[in-house]
């Protein structure tokens, strides 16, 4: 078992405050976005096993047998398939969307072939892999998810009263039946129209969201409030009023696959996603926006995204997963009421506790105490390990074998 020290990403839409609570750290001032847990090689988390901190990438290149398991490699190569994030928004992450595997190794090799270096600003792909992830709420937290349908977008439109707004709502029921086409034709109007027309557009589109949510402070524009408010300017906005609003409450969850456009507005989460950092981005970001590039990775079928939550895991009582259609990560919640639980050992796992303090105990004995918001690595050697604790919440990060 090894504890984690994990790095935290000072990303702008961080919160000042809630990583540091969660933490148990003095806020330092300045915006805190995510916690990372894992060992990709952007912020690999470290283990200190007798000769000082390693790198856990370092760990697992050295013996990724050893770390992950012969049937792991043998199923995912010898990386850690999956990242675990504490995700901390303070305003509104990117509008983005992920690719597809096949994507992701055609926009790698395509921006290495033109000598784009790994970290340039511009680059839309910083890795071969595809990103699905998972989020999990640990409160209320917002976000937008998923296209409308083109009616009710056109609907939400047309009710804000704007003139510059009637063009999309003439092309959102422009296409008939096809309504993936009709969402498409809207998306390129909004992120191609020219930059003058699009700095009034969004300047009256924010007032008349402003004007509406005070309103009605429950109504269907008081949610975008975090956009203007923390994108003043940006054509994300009118981007979002074509995404369904979504509101988690404490233990709710969201699963993203490739191709699902989406922004996280506020509120804390865990996050379980493959291990990569590929983000195609349609707005709200001062990051690079390639459009055409976008338009390959969106999938434009419209429809509300499933809520989901938790089913309990037969045969260890505790245990609650959270049910995703890939096998590269696994997520699962454990509350724990003093009783002991018993984790097998046959692939790699992070264990992250988020309330009261959980206690591991290895095979030979070893006992490693989690307080809220640490983490640990377990490695895929073969033996149990044994859970406990007293009103304490573990979630687990694994594959599935």
């Amino acid at each position: 078992m090894d504890r984690l020290v994990n790095t935290v990403r000072p990303y702008a839409w961080g919160s000042v405050t809630a990583l540091p609570e969660l933490l148990g750290q003095e806020p330092t001032g300045e915006p805190q976005a995510e916690l990372w847990m894992g060992a990709h090689p952007g912020a690999p988390s470290r283990a200190d096993r007798g000769e000082g901190p390693r790198a856990l990438d370092e760990l697992i290149a050295a013996d990724p047998e050893g770390e992950l398991g012969a049937a792991a490699v043998a199923r995912f190569g010898p990386a850690l398939p999956f990242l675990l994030k504490i995700l901390a928004a303070g305003i509104p992450l990117s509008i983005q969307a992920h690719p597809t595997l096949d994507q992701a190794r055609a926009g790698f090799a395509a921006e290495n072939a033109l000598g784009i270096p790994p970290d340039a600003p511009h680059r839309s792909y910083r890795d071969a892999n595809h990103k699905p992830e998972l989020i999990c709420a640990l409160g209320d937290f917002d976000g937008l998810c998923g296209f409308r349908r083109p009616a009710e977008a056109a609907a939400l439109l047309s009710g804000l009263g704007v003139p510059a707004l009637a063009p999309l709502v003439d092309l959102l029921g422009a296409e008939g039946e096809d309504e993936a086409e009709a969402l498409r034709s809207t998306l390129v109007a909004v992120l191609t129209m020219d930059d003058a027309t699009a700095e009034a557009a969004v300047r009256d589109t924010a007032e008349a969201v402003e004007k509406a949510a005070a309103e009605d402070p429950d109504g269907p524009y008081a949610l975008y409030t975090r956009i203007t408010r923390g994108f003043p300017g940006d054509r994300g906005l009118i981007a979002g009023l074509l995404l369904n609003a979504v509101r988690l409450r404490a233990g709710e969850a969201l699963y993203l696959g490739a191709g699902v456009p989406h922004a996280y507005l506020h509120g804390v989460c865990v996050e379980l996603q493959a291990n990569s950092d590929n983000v195609l981005r349609a707005g709200l970001t001062p990051k690079h926006i390639d459009v055409p590039e976008l338009l390959k990775v969106v999938g434009f079928t419209p429809g509300a995204p499933d809520l989901l939550l938790p089913s309990p895991v037969e045969g260890t009582p505790g245990e609650e997963l959270y049910p995703v259609p890939i096998d590269e990560f696994r997520l699962s919640r454990f509350t724990l009421d003093g009783r002991e639980r018993e984790l097998d050992g046959r692939a790699p796992q992070i264990l992250l506790c988020t309330a009261g303090t959980a206690r591991l105990t290895a095979a030979d004995g070893a006992v490693l105490e989690l307080a809220r918001g640490e983490s640990a690595f377990l490695p895929a050697t073969g033996t149990a390990t044994r859970l406990d604790g007293a009103a304490a919440t573990v979630f687990r990060a694994t594959v599935t074998l």
